[in-house]
């Protein structure tokens, strides 16, 4: 069974909230509802949840499993 819920912890003011994460697309932003903050994902992570969340995986599109940091595409030639 998949874990859909993710715990996010704020690296400003350390507020930390369950929440739900989607099943068809990357989160990219979330609002801190401590500091009010955007948080957005650290390079090289796809989503918040990547960066601020616990656990080792994710739901990614139609309930696959993705691993935490999803590599780097090759550049464009």
């Amino acid at each position: 069974m998949i874990e859909l819920t993710s715990e996010l912890t704020c690296p400003h003011c350390g507020h930390r909230a369950v929440e739900e994460m989607p099943t068809d697309a990357c989160q990219f932003f979330y609002d801190c509802e401590g500091c009010g903050c955007l948080l957005r994902p650290k390079p090289g992570d796809c989503c918040v949840f990547c960066s601020y969340g616990v656990g080792a995986l994710s739901a990614g599109p139609a309930g696959q499993i993705l691993p935490l940091r999803m590599p780097r595409r090759a550049p464009r030639r």
